[in-house]
């Protein structure tokens, strides 16, 4: 496995399909970063006049990052699967720098997480990155299919792409199972 590509969310996700904010990856360097898509639901927006809400915007990017990304990395470090991995890790969101919200997101509104890592050791990750809405109807795999480590660091998108937030320092931990107690 060379990169989460072609990979389903839910293999390496823990959350529940009413939590579980990612649709699908896009992109992924491991050592780099990650783009993951995901449109929101009437269930995501419910009670919220339509709009989806701030902190499921960073719940999304944090899924994409510390869960995905240190997820990917920690099963080839253990040579294991997601479902080792997931019987024996609990991830856990650690803390948030800062995020500035440019924009919204509405129902059926697709947008991309795009997440650098800044730091990776231990099981524990640091990324930065943003949260754009995709231009409707756009293919993202044609889109994304020769995109480069380069564009990616410098966030190049074509101008239809909407920046909705800026994320720094998202911070994340796996912990392991026996250490988790509720």
């Amino acid at each position: 496995m060379e990169n989460l590509i072609g990979i389903t969310p839910s293999s390496i996700l823990l959350h529940g399909p009413k939590k579980a904010l990612l649709d699908k990856f896009i992109w992924h360097l491991p050592d780099t970063g990650i783009i993951c898509s995901y449109t929101p639901t009437a269930r995501d927006v419910e009670d919220h006049f339509g709009v989806f809400r701030g902190v499921d915007q960073i719940e999304a990017f944090a899924q994409a990052t510390v869960v995905a990304c240190s997820g990917f990395s920690e099963c080839i470090k253990q040579k294991c699967d997601f479902d080792y991995l997931k019987a024996n890790f609990i991830p856990l969101f650690v803390s948030l720098g800062q995020v500035n919200f440019k924009s919204f997101l509405l129902e059926g509104e697709t947008f991309i997480s795009m997440g650098k890592i800044t730091f990776y050791k231990f099981r524990q990750i640091t990324c930065d990155g943003r949260i754009y809405k995709v231009p409707k109807g756009l293919d993202l795999d044609a889109y994304f299919s020769g995109y480069t480590k380069e564009q990616f660091l410098n966030y190049e998108l074509s101008d239809d792409f909407i920046l909705i937030a800026e994320l720094f320092e998202v911070t994340g931990r796996g912990m392991k199972r026996e250490k988790f107690i509720l």
